[in-house]
Formats: structure tokens, C-alpha cells, sequence
């Protein structure tokens, strides 16, 4: 497809039937011109062109004017057209945004938990959910994930939205994120990487990532959820943040301390334990 295939194919999205489209970018090239040599210049059937032209002048992309011998053509100069459609697509948005928002929310309570199914499905959801970030980014999630939205968190950065939150890996590109520390060990008891990430705190998307199209995480817009989540997030960056403070010695007692609160709450037999990583 070479690039007016394209445009045209473009126009089309816009609300132009085929015809008009070629009709159109045939009388930009050589105007005025009357019905017949546009026929000629567009390739479109010379009993089809003037059912064109009347539905162009209709939408006045184009305008007519009448002279003794025939009726001349005219386009709409280009940028008045590319103004007219945004005008036109910003405000049907508009309009079907509002519309639609009003079934969705309408007089409900209660927020739904939507699931989403797919390692590709889940980050392109998040990443319209981090390009539509208006004040603050959380995250807790691995180097191999991160590399899925870098290109939506910078922009958002760029934007004025802050960001925080747990990082599972070396060398992040975010020096807003704590680095987690004992990431092998993190793996060795979870065998699977999961993701937390909240946007301005209104809405939170929890799961697993690691297992391609068996990916599987949730969304929710519930208050208690997302206020939970961020609980979640802020007691792991306080815990690596203390434990960084601390002399090596004393950190090796406290890390061994820990190990053995999660062996007990997580019922780990000694065997397991002792083949997990450091």
C-alpha cells in the first residue's frame, strides 16, 4: 500500500467514503476544475462523480461555482479541513465519553473487579492506563516488566507525574524506585513475578505476569483495594529502606529473623527453607 493508498484509507476512518476521498485529493492537485476532468484526474466513474460532488459540497469540503460554460470545483484548504475534523472527532469523543461513562457509573456502589488474561493484553492495558496518569505513578515490579512501559513512565515524567514504588532487579532506570533487595531469594520462594501498579490513587492492577498468555492480573477502581495496595507497597519500601541503614552484621540478623517469620506464616518445611536463595 503506497502512501496515498494510505491517506486515503485515513480519510475513510475520518467519515469520507472512497470516492469523496479521491475526489477530494484529485481537485488539491489541479483546481478549479470542472466535473468531468475531475472524473478524469480521480479515475472515478464519470456517472458516479457528480453524486460525489454534491455529497463533498454537502459536507462543504469542497465549494462550486457557476460559470456560463460549466460549474468549477474547489477544494476546503487543507488546514481548515484537518481543523474541522479534530473539532469534530474532539467533540463526538467528548460526547460518547460522557454518554458512556453514564452507563457505566450510573447510580452503582460498588466497583467492579475486571480480570485481564494475557502477559501482551495486561501491559498495553497498563500502559493506557499510565499514559492517562494525571498526578502519581506507584509500582512494584521486576526489571523484565519494566522494560514493557519504560517509553509510557517516561513520558508521564515528563508530564509532572510522580512516580515511586518497589523495583525487582539491578540497574533501574528509575531512581525513584527503591531496589529490593535479595531479588533471587524473592524468586526462589514465589517462582513467579508479579506486578502492583497504582495510578493516582483512585484505581490499582494486581497479578502475575510471568506466565505469557496464562498471565492473569485484576483491576479495580474499590477505595479499600487500592488504599490496601499502596499499604502493601509503602511497608516493603520502609522495610528495604531500614534494612539498608543497618551495619552487615546486624542486617544478617534481621534478614534471618525475617526468613524465619515468612518460613512460619508461609508453612515452609525445613527442606524448602534451606534450598531457597540468598
Amino acid at each position: 500500500m503506497d502512501g496515498k493508498d494510505v491517506i486515503i484509507e485515513n480519510l475513510k476512518k475520518l467519515g469520507l467514503s472512497e470516492y469523496e476521498s479521491k475526489a477530494y485529493m484529485a481537485l488539491l492537485k489541479e483546481y478549479p476544475v470542472n466535473g468531468y476532468t475531475l472524473s478524469k484526474n480521480s479515475g472515478i466513474p464519470r456517472s458516479r462523480i457528480y453524486e460525489v460532488l454534491e455529497s463533498l459540497r454537502s459536507k462543504q469540503i469542497i465549494f462550486e461555482e457557476e460559470s456560463d460554460r460549466a460549474s468549477l470545483f474547489y477544494p476546503l484548504e487543507p488546514e481548515m479541513l484537518t481543523n474541522r475534523f479534530k473539532t469534530d472527532f474532539n467533540e463526538t469523543i467528548n460526547r460518547v465519553g460522557r454518554y458512556i461513562q453514564e452507563l457505566y457509573y450510573g447510580d452503582k456502589q460498588q466497583k467492579p473487579v475486571t480480570v485481564i488474561k494475557g502477559r501482551q493484553e495486561i501491559f498495553e492495558f497498563i500502559s493506557l492506563l499510565i499514559a492517562n496518569a494525571r498526578s502519581r505513578i506507584v509500582l512494584s515490579i521486576w526489571r523484565e516488566d519494566l522494560d514493557c512501559i519504560k517509553e509510557q513512565v517516561e513520558q508521564a515524567l515528563k508530564k509532572g507525574v510522580t512516580l515511586t514504588g518497589m523495583f525487582f532487579g539491578a540497574d533501574c532506570a528509575f531512581p525513584q524506585l527503591v531496589i529490593h533487595r535479595r531479588v533471587n531469594r524473592v524468586l526462589s520462594e514465589k517462582k513467579e513475578r508479579s506486578i502492583v501498579a497504582i495510578i493516582d490513587q483512585s484505581q490499582v492492577i494486581s497479578g502475575i505476569v510471568s506466565r505469557g498468555d496464562e498471565s492473569q492480573v485484576m483491576w479495580t477502581k474499590d477505595h479499600g483495594f487500592v488504599q490496601m495496595s499502596e499499604d502493601y507497597i509503602v511497608h516493603d519500601i520502609s522495610l528495604n529502606k531500614l534494612l539498608q541503614q543497618l551495619d552487615k552484621d546486624t542486617r544478617k540478623k534481621y534478614e534471618d529473623f525475617l526468613d524465619r517469620v515468612r518460613q512460619q506464616f508461609f508453612g515452609f518445611d525445613e527442606e524448602e527453607y534451606e534450598g531457597f536463595d540468598n
